[in-house]
């Protein structure tokens, strides 16, 4: 019932296809480069993933916990300033997780 031939050349068809994929980038990578497309995407992608994860983040902690949304606004807020502030990522993050995990532990009362 087993066709051989069927399944040798069907495995090594994905092979291809799966190479082929993997290597286009490599391949059009010259083109890539110069093109407006890539260049606007390389300008404002990694911020608006960032953004998005942040975000996504904040809301699915505010949902697994009963006492609202405040122990993450807090942190977010805490970073937002601290980011304008002194312009320095870790700085920044590290007063974020601060204030996430006073507030997270009731260190800091919620009124």
């Amino acid at each position: 019932m087993n066709n051989w031939g069927y399944v040798i050349s069907a495995i090594a068809i994905m092979g291809l296809v799966t190479f082929g994929l993997r290597a286009a980038p490599f391949l059009a990578a010259k083109w890539l480069q110069q093109h407006t497309l890539v260049l606007r995407l390389r300008r404002f992608l990694p911020l608006a993933i960032m953004v998005l994860l942040t975000v996504h983040t904040l809301a699915g902690n505010a949902q697994s916990h009963t006492n609202g949304p405040w122990p993450e606004l807090a942190a977010g807020c805490t970073v937002v300033v601290a980011q304008l502030w002194r312009k320095h990522a870790l700085l920044s993050i590290v007063l974020g997780v601060f204030v996430y995990v006073a507030f997270r532990n009731q260190w800091v009362p919620l009124a």
